[in-house]
């Protein structure tokens, strides 16, 4: 029955499984945040001993290290062995970090497995949106490739929600059973029809495509084989900083991406469970981390729409604002906390309204717009490599940035922290202003034409 589906159907069948990689690598992301308080718990904990807020930082973040050779190593692998095989080996690598989690006895396993699990998803995170870029027709390849943040926020909500009511090996087991399910799933769909005119099997390319309803686009993904074989690597990387377009836009892309980070929202992500714990609210950190999953999940389904209605920059003002101002006023809470302020007795439902709105504001612009800048700024033989290297800076900054919370946590307090964040966003909404060029309606020859007069 699958083989018989073509056209558009075919596209949204193949996007469907690819989707199952994003649940999985949202559900990776959030797994510290549920995850925390039962290791604060020696009823609860896999380990013999309890761990220290620099350890915990640790075993957050370590996802970003593991997931940085991605971009590169698939980057390569992909245009040899082909897309589909780079995704199976992103779920093998899924399920096997699961393994070592679910039965963790120890801090190094704890560490080996979160690295292992972001080396995985970030193989995923990096091959789905060249294969959906490669394989949807232009009239929906945006509506598919937004559709990835969706399922990305419907991971955390399944890792909260596992969390929330099972024990630490049972949650876990959640994220085994989701890696099983994407590789097993993988291995059916087709390779992508951009591989087989790398590899020169021109009549296979033509069979996908056909499958795929794009038998008008022959021409063009044929063309591409000419651009690949003109391209070489060591040309495209010296003409990634030595374009003015291109080194703009590298500049651009790095900067924003570094910013998403400091705004602490996988920091907020990893720790949330704690920080609803530390704030004394009478709503359990269980149905508080649910609650904020759902208001992720609109702001992710309606943010697509506003992109190309408002425009990225006003956006990405707007967004950058929101998180800065509820970052400042959480700060506030656990500053007052901090000097047994008494009125904070009667406002313990704070911290969760205003995470409600930092992440709402996030999901409407920050969080998504990066993305859609790397995709319109490069020229294309280097969208690859530039992509790969604004994804590097944005892992290590959100490795830094987990840990550094930890840290400001354990020796000052959490409101130093908050008020960190709240700097970070302030000055992405200055850099927005002064620095990032509205792409809205351009095409990708208008983009860089803008990149290179300023």
């Amino acid at each position: 029955m699958y083989f018989k589906i073509t056209g558009i159907k075919r596209q949204v069948l193949i996007s469907a499984v690819l989707y199952l990689g994003q649940i999985l690598l949202g559900f990776s992301v959030s797994w510290s945040g549920p995850i925390f308080p039962k290791l604060r718990d020696p009823t609860q904990s896999p380990l013999p001993y309890l761990l220290t807020e620099i350890e915990m930082s640790l075993i957050a973040s370590f996802v970003y290290i593991g997931g940085l050779p991605g971009p590169y190593i698939m980057g390569w692998l992909s245009n040899i062995y082909g897309r589909k095989p780079c995704l199976i080996v992103g779920g093998v690598l899924s399920f096997l970090a699961y393994i070592i989690l679910v039965w963790a006895k120890n801090l190094a396993m704890l560490y080996c497995g979160r690295l292992l699990i972001g080396l995985g998803i970030g193989i995923i995170a990096v091959m789905n949106l060249v294969y959906i870029g490669e394989i949807a027709s232009s009239n929906i390849r945006g509506i598919l490739l937004s559709a990835l943040g969706i399922f990305t926020t419907c991971g955390s909500i399944l890792m909260y929600s596992a969390g929330s009511f099972l024990p630490y090996s049972y949650a876990t087991s959640v994220g085994l059973a989701s890696s099983l399910a994407f590789t097993v799933f993988a291995m059916f769909i087709p390779e992508s029809p951009i591989f087989h005119v790398l590899e020169d099997n021109e009549d296979e390319a033509k069979a996908k495509l056909k499958d795929l309803g794009r038998e008008g686009d022959i021409d063009n993904i044929l063309q591409s084989k000419i651009e690949y074989i003109n391209s070489t690597n060591k040309k495209d990387w010296i003409e990634l900083v030595t374009l003015r377009s291109n080194r703009r836009a590298l500049l651009i892309v790095v900067v924003i991406n570094i910013l998403q980070h400091g705004s602490g929202i996988f920091a907020v992500i990893s720790f949330s469970g704690s920080i609803f714990e530390m704030s004394g609210s009478s709503i359990g950190s269980d149905i508080s981390m649910l609650i904020i999953g759902f208001f992720q999940l609109i702001g992710s389904t309606t943010a697509p729409f506003f992109v190309e209605k408002n425009g990225r920059k006003s956006l990405l003002v707007v967004s950058t604002i929101i998180c800065s101002l509820s970052m400042l006023l959480l700060g506030l809470y656990f500053y007052l906390d901090y000097l047994h302020y008494s009125g904070i007795n009667y406002v313990h439902w704070l911290p969760l309204v205003l995470l409600i709105i930092f992440f709402i504001g996030y999901d409407a612009g920050l969080g998504i717009v990066p993305n859609v800048l790397i995709g319109e700024m490069f020229t294309m033989n280097v969208r690859s490599k530039g992509s790969a290297v604004a994804l590097s800076f944005s892992w290590v900054s959100g490795f830094l940035v987990t840990l550094v919370y930890g840290a400001l946590v354990e020796n000052i307090g959490s409101y130093a922290a908050f008020w960190f964040f709240s700097c970070a966003g302030l000055i992405a909404c200055f850099f927005t202003i002064f620095c990032i060029p509205e792409t809205k309606g351009k095409s990708l020859l208008e983009v860089q034409d803008m990149l290179k007069k300023k």
